[in-house]
């Protein structure tokens, strides 16, 4: 569904990536793993729109997307959530879920009861600030704000970051639930081994704006990954 093919980032001067390829396929995860400023962000930046790739190409049901502003991609049906969430602090919940609406016609923009059966703890919080919410609780609404979309493609940076263990084992259900439904490609940056091996099915493990591992799940050897991983 989502491809980059030969992609290459600079900042100025600076190379951020270097020839990068990924594929994200209906009903499946595929995690990008690395260290801190290695190229990961930057990469599904670049997929979802928001950095400009000076060469190499982003596909999306084969179809050349590289010019093609945030937005448009938004409503083509690529969902972003980043890295620290970005939700709207000073928004209500039910506030929140609704900026959703902005990338999807207006006939379709009903929150659906299926968020608060991935997300219930929501339903009880619609009139709560965002910024009022626990991190854990923030990630898993910035996630519904995604799916409100309707994508067809959900890329997540970092889901787990600064999150409980419990709100973890939350989100690595909805992952997967949403993977096994066979509706959408997934694409997960992430940094936690053990999270990113049990959804993945397909994975790219970045060095200094380059791929230096990849493969399928069955591919994957502990000791080569974390290699990468530890700082």
């Amino acid at each position: 569904m989502l491809e980059a093919r030969d992609v290459e980032v600079f900042y100025g001067a600076s190379q951020a990536l270097r020839r990068v390829s990924l594929k994200a396929e209906i009903g499946q995860v595929t995690c990008v793993l690395g260290r801190n400023g290695v190229g990961k962000t930057t990469l599904i930046r670049a997929m979802v729109g928001q950095q400009p790739v000076r060469s190499g190409a982003i596909l999306y049901d084969g179809r050349d997307i590289t010019g093609l502003p945030a937005y448009e991609r938004a409503r083509s049906g690529i969902a972003f959530v980043p890295q620290g969430r970005e939700i709207f602090p000073l928004l209500t919940v039910e506030e929140n879920l609704k900026s959703g609406f902005a990338a999807i016609p207006r006939a379709a923009r009903k929150i659906s009861d299926e968020i608060f059966e991935l997300f219930p703890v929501l339903k009880n919080m619609l009139g709560r600030r965002g910024g009022d919410l626990s991190g854990g609780q923030q990630q898993q609404l910035a996630i519904a704000r995604a799916l409100i979309m309707q994508p067809r493609v959900l890329v997540l940076d970092e889901p787990t970051e600064g999150i409980q263990p419990s709100i973890i084992k939350d989100i690595e259900r909805v992952i997967a639930l949403l993977r096994d439904r066979g509706t959408m490609a997934i694409v997960l940056v992430e940094q936690y081994f053990d999270f990113a091996r049990r959804l993945a099915d397909r994975f790219a493990v970045l060095e200094r704006g380059q791929v230096v591992l990849a493969g399928t799940r069955e591919d994957m050897v502990e000791s080569d990954v974390r290699r990468y991983l530890t700082v």
